[in-house]
């Protein structure tokens, strides 16, 4: 019984690695879609602030505030998103680290260095 339960807890934590896979994947397609939409919404009001510099004058207002408007959204939307996958990367690093060992003593091979001689003043042996 001893290896199923092993195997069952196997397989449990493939499926749950493959779910944070395919979430942190759909994730990245909302951000990348989302940052597609900031970047036509910026696109539209440069097209608009041009025309209407072209044209000798500023945009309207109303025109201006709901362009503006859009991008904003959906900036802030895809820094969400990203935001995300940051939080996901960093919790996923965090469970993957294996437990830290203690740093080992020194193991260089080099002589210490003989009292009241520096490093500056020690000749080169190459």
């Amino acid at each position: 019984m001893a290896f199923i339960d092993k195997l069952k807890e196997e397989l449990d934590r493939a499926g749950k690695a493959a779910q944070g896979a395919f979430d942190e994947g759909k994730a990245r397609l909302e951000a990348f879609r989302t940052r597609q939409l900031a970047d036509k919404a910026a696109q539209a009001l440069g097209y608009a602030v041009f025309r209407a510099k072209q044209g000798g004058s500023d945009v309207d207002t109303d025109t201006y505030d709901r362009l503006s408007a859009t991008l904003a959204t959906h900036d802030a939307e895809a820094a969400r998103y990203e935001a995300e996958i940051e939080a996901r990367r960093k919790e996923s690093a965090a469970h993957d680290m294996p437990p830290s060992a203690p740093e080992p003593a020194s193991t260089s091979s080099a002589p210490p260095p003989s009292s009241g001689t520096t490093a500056e003043e020690r000749p080169f042996t190459g």
